[in-house]
């Protein structure tokens, strides 16, 4: 197997992580390049989903793997939301850092894979959960703004801490 390059993961303040993303208009050579090293990147954080803003491309994509090996999906949309199902949720652009998160228990995504051919997938738990938190990087929304107003107050504290190089308290990865 060829070794790809990866990318650095851009972190929380980084300005390319507020901007939504533009569609994804042409599958070449430069984005199966792309979808490569983004997925050597994800393995290497270690996470289970990446998306493109998250190594400094505005486009409409990202990268997952929930067990079944890596994914991708292009100009991903999400639909048909039902239920509620709270986690313990983390994110590679604010690391060690985890809150409960609710969100929907089932989705359906619907998009196209890196061959051009439409997927369409109903998912649920974990899987929706990594749709949803990949979407929202596609739409310029960080994890920051889905936790309750004290745990923002007390995250920002931290990541202040953390740019300081103070020392503080660290959450536990998990």
């Amino acid at each position: 197997m060829k070794r790809v390059a990866t990318f650095p993961i851009r972190k929380f303040g980084d300005p390319v992580l507020k901007q939504p993303t533009a569609e994804v208009t042409d599958i070449d050579d430069a984005l199966v390049s792309l979808v490569e090293s983004m997925i050597e990147t994800m393995y290497e954080a270690p996470g289970v989903g990446l998306a493109a803003p998250q190594v400094g491309v505005q486009k409409r994509l990202f990268v997952y793997d929930v067990g079944e090996g890596p994914h991708v999906v292009i100009n991903p949309q999400l639909s048909d939301f039902a239920g509620q199902w709270t986690y313990h949720e983390g994110c590679l652009s604010v690391p060690e850092l985890w809150w409960d998160i609710e969100r929907a228990k089932e989705v359906r995504l619907r998009g196209i894979d890196l061959d051009g051919n439409e997927l369409d997938i109903e998912a649920d738990e974990l899987q929706a959960r990594v749709f949803q938190h990949e979407v929202d990087h596609l739409d310029g929304v960080l994890l920051l703004q889905r936790i309750r107003p004290d745990e923002r107050k007390e995250a920002m504290r931290a990541l202040r801490e953390r740019a300081l190089g103070l020392p503080g308290d660290r959450a536990e990865a998990h």
